[in-house]
This record gives C-alpha cells, structure tokens and sequence, in this order.
C-alpha cells in the first residue's frame, strides 16, 4: 500500500510554501513537489499560469503533476503537493489510476484578502508573483468553495508554527481526505 498525498493549496502568500516544506520535513519518509518548479521547467513557450491562454498549458502540468505524486506515494513515500491547484483542477488528482489509489487530501490555506496581498507584495524572489490584479483574482477563485469549504484553514493572524500546526492535525485526522469520511490516525 502506497502512502498519502497532500495538496496544499490556496492563494499566493497564503503560506503554501512554508507549510509544504515544514510539514514534509517532519514526516520520516516524504516528498516535497513545489509546482512552481514544474512551470519553471517549461523554457519556451510558456504562458503566465493566471492567464486565461494558460489553460492548456496548466493541464498539461497537473498530469505531470499528478503522475510524479502517485508514483511516489506508490514508493512509500507522503507526498505534499504545494502550488496553486484550486477545485477546477482537481479532477486530474481524484481518482487513482490503480486498484488502491492514496489518500487525498485538500488543505486550502486562506488568509482574509489584505493579509493575502501584504504577505504576496512582501515577498522578494525575483520572479514571485506580487502584482495585485492576479492576486486579487487568485484569491477571489479561493473565497467560496461551497462544499470544499470544510477543507480551508484561515492563517489569516496565524505563525508559520501554528499553520504546521493546524496541517499536521488536519492530516492526522483525515477530515479533509476527498472523497471519505474523517478517519482517526
């Protein structure tokens, strides 16, 4: 039997990265996929992924996507996928390929709007995302997922610590598995 992945997800400056990296760290036998780095790898042709041009681009990376996380959950090994994936893109990660596909979970991290902007405008990496109109309209995307409400931590006040916290408590529990009932770790 394989091991779980986790899509942590929600919009920039919502704390994915930091969350992802720390929550892989503390598990004995994890992987973690940074999406960002599978956009990177595109050197020609690529398309802004907010762009709505982008469509068919950003399908193309969420097989690929996909396909590295069931195989390495197949390996043994907790998968944390962290990068923008909202409900619109997760029919390409329900469902598994093979007879006992790995638990999903679907952990959105949403901070209130402004807190949203200052932490995205704060960052400094050269080629992070610190413009307003996408941020605004990435946040928007995030801010009524009907059902998948259940499945948001508001980080909005909250230190990194406490948002690894609230994960790691969300995975233990499996309430925010897809497509099961909550389940006791």
């Amino acid at each position: 039997m394989g091991a779980d992945v986790v899509i942590l997800t929600g919009p920039p400056g919502a704390g994915k990265s930091t969350t992802a990296r720390a929550l892989a760290s503390a598990l004995p036998r994890s992987v973690h996929l940074h999406t960002d780095d599978f956009w990177r790898s595109i050197v020609s042709g690529a398309i802004p992924p907010y762009l709505p041009e982008s469509e068919e681009q950003n399908h193309t990376v969420m097989r690929v996507i996909r396909a590295a996380a069931d195989t390495y959950a197949t390996g043994g090994f907790v998968t944390v996928i962290d990068g923008v994936i909202g409900p619109w893109m997760l029919d390409h990660f329900i469902g598994g390929d093979g007879e006992d596909p790995p638990a999903l979970h679907y952990i959105v991290l949403r901070p209130v709007y402004e807190e949203t902007l200052r932490r995205a405008q704060a960052r400094t990496a050269p080629d992070a995302l610190v413009d307003e109109q996408p941020i605004a309209s990435l946040w928007s995307q995030f801010s009524d997922l009907g059902a998948l409400e259940r499945n948001v931590i508001d980080t909005t006040g909250q230190q990194p610590d406490k948002t690894v916290e609230a994960v790691q408590h969300a995975v233990a529990s499996g309430s925010f598995v897809l497509g099961a009932a909550p389940t006791r770790r």
